[in-house]
């Protein structure tokens, strides 16, 4: 029996809304819940230490008895990359497309998952009754293969999740986006509209995958010596556009970048592989004239230990460029990246290698709806609601204009933790949820909003100091305090600089009455306040201060 509380037909962001990445949505049902998507976003310059981050899931871990399953769009890492770190809490069944399905095995594979998770595969178009929700997929164009929008039908009636997708007329792997069965969708009846913001501010029909294809075939033409592509290991189209035109090149192609060969297993596994093409290793690579091999390699976003990043900075086992060489971004840069992106092209330019950007040639073009799509969209499917996601809330609010403009009756922006009713009655915020980011710290899933990051960012504005005192039973110290420093001064300073804070702590120490200094707390505490004390006077800054009390 259904709880006065728990009915109706919600909606709630864990991630993905006014932020583009990290996607995680949760539809309720009458005390049912659905996840749709369960991805990471990249860290950046703001999160020191940490590769990717993910949502806070504890509102729906606590519920997991009412968690029928995720359901995932498509295999990119903001939809699916969390899955493997989260889903110990969530224990429940994923639904996917068989690709999807291929590429999450073996991520879990890695993980050491892959036999726990229950994971059901739905053909692209096919449908599943997941509980009371019957979930029906709607093929959609995407840079990955087997994308697909959700048809959630529920006994208050249809939503539609749209997923990443655009409009192309000429794919270059995979079907165009059904229209008529979009079209038969709005001929039911459409609820609401959940859609994709990331090109919400472009005007115009984002341009075919095929123009990409074109537009790199010309240019690794043109190259007299080794060609570097980077792209998305996860836009497997465009692999294989570049490897098409490495052939007609007459060169070689590798895959330079563990995340490619998974792609690649995945791509064979569900025959989404061209059967024409072959692959070399690095190693093999390695061994070709400069002429005569096009290396396609991950790191498009400027990531640290990606193969792009790893050959700019001379630090790839196997592989080199040399003045004359031409490095292909054919990617466009995901917000927050663009320091990174620039110092790999910095390093590039440093080697002689000429750097092509989407800014300078025809090589990359997005796999996300421009404004005209998304009129298309509200068209075909007639929605008596539009919610914005999967965009910044510049962008977010540029769709609900936009869908204001094209007659949609009604448009609502949420942001991360807001629970909205979508039904019975008209769709409003009735409450929110607790959210916040986790970060994947080496093996460890940290808190982005506890003390370790934001003692991270302290230490690397103003640097870091660790006092020892050794003191008797009663109190009294024994040795001179020991003050090893990290980043506040010069060497040639730091001897000078340290002997005047020791004298500062040991004063403080001494003024603590008796009973005071047999507690270490209290001194190690005394002694923090006097070193912070003493060096913000020396240096002007406020370095980190851990004090250790030892008793002899």
């Amino acid at each position: 029996m259904v709880r006065p509380q728990d009915a109706g037909l919600r909606f709630v962001a864990l991630g993905g809304s006014d932020e583009i990445g990290m996607n995680l949505y949760l539809y309720g049902l009458d005390g049912h819940w659905l996840m749709v998507d369960c991805g990471v976003a990249f860290g950046d310059e703001t999160t020191p230490g940490i590769d990717v981050q993910m949502p806070v899931i504890d509102f729906i871990a606590e519920r997991r008895d009412a968690l029928l399953g995720i359901v995932l769009t498509h295999g990119h890492e903001d939809h699916l990359g969390a899955i493997q770190h989260l889903w110990p809490d969530l224990d429940c069944p994923v639904y996917a497309s068989p690709f999807t399905a291929a590429f999450l095995r073996l991520k879990l594979r890695d993980s050491g998952l892959d036999r726990q998770v229950p994971l059901h595969e739905v053909p692209p178009g096919g449908e599943a009754a997941i509980g009371p929700f019957r979930v029906r997929f709607v093929q959609v164009a995407h840079s990955i293969p087997e994308a697909q929008a959700l048809a959630l039908t529920t006994r208050y009636g249809t939503l539609v999740h749209s997923g990443d997708w655009r409009i192309d007329p000429d794919p270059v792997l995979g079907p165009r986006t059904d229209e008529a069965a979009l079209r038969a969708l709005g001929e039911e009846g459409v609820l609401a509209l959940i859609c994709d913001s990331t090109n919400a501010l472009e005007e115009g029909f984002t341009p075919s995958e095929s123009t990409a294809a074109e537009g790199l075939r010309d240019l690794i033409a043109r190259q007299p010596h080794r060609v570097a592509v980077t792209c998305f290991a996860t836009n497997w189209g465009r692999v294989l556009s570049i490897a098409r035109a490495a052939r007609a090149a007459d060169r070689a192609v590798a895959l330079v970048g563990r995340s490619l060969w998974r792609v690649r297993e995945a791509a064979m596994q569900t025959g989404h592989a061209d059967p024409d093409l072959a692959f070399l290793s690095e190693d093999e690579a390695a061994w070709l004239p400069r002429d005569k091999v096009v290396l396609i390699c991950t790191g498009s976003q400027g990531e640290p230990r990606a193969a792009m990043t790893r050959i700019a900075f001379g630090a790839h086992p196997n592989i080199v460029l040399e003045p004359g060489d031409v490095a292909i971004y054919s990617a466009r840069e995901i917000p927050g990246n663009e320091k990174a992106i620039q110092r790999v092209h910095n390093a590039l330019a440093r080697l002689g290698v000429r750097v092509v950007t989407a800014d300078d040639a025809p090589v990359h073009v997005s796999g996300h709806p421009a404004r005209g799509e998304l009129a298309s969209l509200y068209q075909w499917l007639r929605p008596g609601l539009v919610i914005p996601v999967h965009g910044d809330r510049r962008r977010q609010e540029a769709q609900a204009t936009l869908a204001a403009d094209c007659q949609v009756p009604n448009t609502l922006i949420p942001t991360d933790g807001e629970m909205v009713a979508l039904a019975p009655g008209p769709a409003r915020v009735v409450g929110e949820v607790p959210v916040g980011r986790l970060g994947l710290d080496g093996h460890r899933l940290i808190r982005l909003d506890d003390g370790t990051v934001r003692d991270r960012h302290r230490i690397s504005f103003n640097g870091a100091a660790t006092v020892t005192l050794v003191l008797d039973g009663t109190g009294r110290l024994i040795a001179e305090p020991q003050v090893v420093m990290l980043g506040i001064a010069d060497a040639d300073v730091v001897a000078e600089m340290t002997g005047r804070v020791a004298e500062a702590i040991e004063d403080a120490v001494a003024d603590l009455p008796r009973p005071r200094r047999r507690d270490d707390g209290e001194v190690a505490e005394t002694g923090r306040q006097a070193a912070r004390r003493s060096l913000r006077a020396l240096t002007g800054k406020k370095p980190v201060v851990e004090v250790r009390v030892v008793r002899v």
